[in-house]
């Protein structure tokens, strides 16, 4: 996750809006019931105006319902209060790397983290935020085609596919380009013609393209699995609280 106009700010104020961000969304995945995991993730890089952090593959339903909405609401509770207003672009991947949680700082390097930070840094997730207003939408989220599906389009997770937009993310200089999702916790009306109205991206050959607008089961918690990974969290989540 990265921070909007971070280099904007003060240089003598970036590690304390660094470390702040850090509190914030520790106080969110607490909330969610992730506090052991965010205690001694897989892997914690900071990347100058935010973070990357890898979490258990089993917690992944809850990094997509409710962590954007907590994480949306514990923002506006410090923006109300601060000099330094937040807004946060997240991204939300999933897939093999290696982990150290005993030494998270220095692993979790791979294709996987590096398809992330081009998440985050996609024109569509950046063009989401910008045209946001920055006293109503704190969080505008990416989330790759693969927890798309394999999370949200399979009914694993609380939020209803309706609620995510289908995007082709790229990025400025870079070669890369994948279908993405867009989700944004809480909209605000600048919003409204931000992105261009336009077909989902096109599916690779073979593959059968998934409409935006999927029906799907609205779960409010998870008590299934994700490719034989995901465990019942309930007793843990509610024993976190």
């Amino acid at each position: 996750m990265d921070a909007k106009g971070f280099t904007e700010e003060p240089g003598s104020t970036h590690q304390a809006i660094s470390n702040r961000l850090l509190d914030l969304v520790g106080d969110a995945l607490t909330v969610a019931g992730l506090r052991k995991e965010w205690e001694r993730p897989s892997f914690l890089g900071p990347t100058g105006d935010g973070f990357a952090v890898g979490l258990p593959t089993r917690v992944l339903p809850y990094l997509v319902d409710p962590f954007p909405s907590l994480l949306q609401q514990r923002l506006a509770e410090h923006n109300r209060h601060a000099r330094t207003q937040l807004q946060l672009r997240v991204s939300l991947h999933v897939g093999p790397l290696p982990a150290d949680p005993e030494s998270p700082h220095w692993t979790g390097n791979g294709e996987s983290r590096n398809d992330a930070h081009r998440l985050l840094d996609s024109a569509p997730v950046k063009a989401m935020l910008a045209g946001a207003s920055p006293r109503v939408t704190y969080v505008a989220c990416v989330f790759s085609d693969r927890v798309f599906k394999d999370v949200i389009a399979a009914g694993y997770a609380g939020l209803h596919p309706d609620r995510c937009i289908p995007v082709t993310a790229t990025v400025d200089g870079k070669a890369f380009e994948q279908r993405a999702w867009l989700h944004v916790p809480v909209i605000s009306g600048n919003l409204v013609g931000v992105l261009p109205a336009s077909s989902p991206p096109a599916a690779p050959a073979g593959e059968k393209r998934i409409s935006p607008r999927i029906s799907g089961p609205r779960v409010r918690q998870n008590n299934g699995q994700v490719a034989t990974t995901v465990e019942n969290m309930t007793q843990q989540r509610d024993s976190s609280r």
